[in-house]
């Protein structure tokens, strides 16, 4: 459910973002997703194709940019990357940590198609 919730909110901001421009449709969202954000990018994709249908973001690409995760101990203070997911300081062993990266979710960026159809107007000699 969260990754249904996260996907309608970037499908919101996008559009949002889009009628600014009044494009013919959304080309490519471009998502920064932390890698312990416990989101998972297929089921993100797959209610994106269900969400997006009918909206100028149908058929848009999602591109994915994994953000490593950074911890920093409480006990010693050393900054350091989680292993598998462990938040278990290799410094001094504590277990408590403040994370500093690697939750976020959000619209980095979007590629619109502004390219309208238009008629073709030929020059007739008279």
């Amino acid at each position: 459910m969260r990754e249904r919730n996260a996907t309608q909110s970037i499908l919101t901001n996008a559009l949002l973002k889009a009628r600014e421009s009044n494009p013919r449709r959304i080309k490519s969202l471009h998502l920064v997703i932390g890698e312990i954000s416990e989101l998972d990018q297929a089921v993100i994709q797959k209610h994106w194709d269900e969400l997006s249908q009918g909206t100028l973001a149908e058929q848009a690409r999602l591109h994915f940019r994994l953000v490593k995760a950074e911890v920093q101990c409480m006990a010693c203070f050393m900054k350091y990357t989680p292993v598998d997911g462990q938040i278990h300081c290799p410094y001094c062993g504590s277990y408590g940590a403040k994370i500093l990266a690697g939750e976020e979710f959000f619209l980095e960026s979007i590629e619109l198609d502004d390219k309208r159809s238009t008629p073709q107007s030929g020059s007739v000699d008279e």
